[in-house]
């Protein structure tokens, strides 16, 4: 819901960010990995209770994603370039919730599988329309740069950035947090199916 002004917002840095990143020979698919062990590091941070370093490493691995893009978008972008950058996007979401799982298992465990679950609910419905929409030549008006079509929701990558955020500042929270963004998230799902059963009945 948030991604598009955010993604206008940040544009301009991002895009000169990009420029100097590719004038120094750093390609995208070496941003997407370097994003990825990041956001690895990030996920271990929070499960050993550094909280705080994990916010940051957080924001770093998330301006990595949006960097990898850009730089693709200055040269040739690849299927194999966008393939890479969404699967370990979604394998990162994934690796937040399990990390506050593992930092305090008892009182945060069915929390974060609840929001494991939801998260499966968000990934699959979008790949799924993504696919069929790919079958049909179907393309985004709102995303023509992205390698697929980009169905939007009430969760996107921003929403679910600023509630990894929280979680990293008041952990206490975690589990109302997950629970949450796990009803949002099913909502999304829910809306991602009624459209994706209206397009392609």
């Amino acid at each position: 819901m948030l991604d598009r002004p955010a993604v206008a917002l940040l544009r301009p840095l991002v895009n000169a960010l990009a420029r100097v990143l590719a004038r120094t020979g750093m390609g995208a698919n070496r941003i997407t990995l370097l994003g990825f062990a990041i956001g690895l590091g990030a996920a271990l941070a929070i499960a050993l209770g550094a909280f705080v370093s994990g916010a940051a490493l957080i924001l770093l691995s998330r301006l990595c994603d949006a960097l990898d893009g850009a730089v693709a978008r200055l040269g040739q972008p690849t299927d194999a370039g966008g393939f890479l950058d969404l699967t370990l996007d979604f394998l990162f979401y994934a690796s937040i919730p399990l990390a506050f799982a593992l930092a305090q298992p008892g009182d945060n465990a069915l929390a974060a599988a609840v929001l494991l679950t939801a998260f499966m609910g968000t990934c699959s419905s979008f790949l799924a329309f993504a696919a069929f929409a790919a079958k049909r030549g179907l393309a985004s008006l709102d995303w023509p740069d992205k390698s697929l079509y980009f169905l939007g929701g009430l969760t996107e990558a921003t929403e679910t950035l600023a509630l990894f955020m929280a979680m990293c500042l008041w952990p206490q929270h975690f589990a109302s947090l997950a629970y949450g963004f796990a009803l949002l998230c099913a909502i999304t799902t829910a809306s991602r199916i009624a459209w994706g059963w209206r397009a392609f009945r």
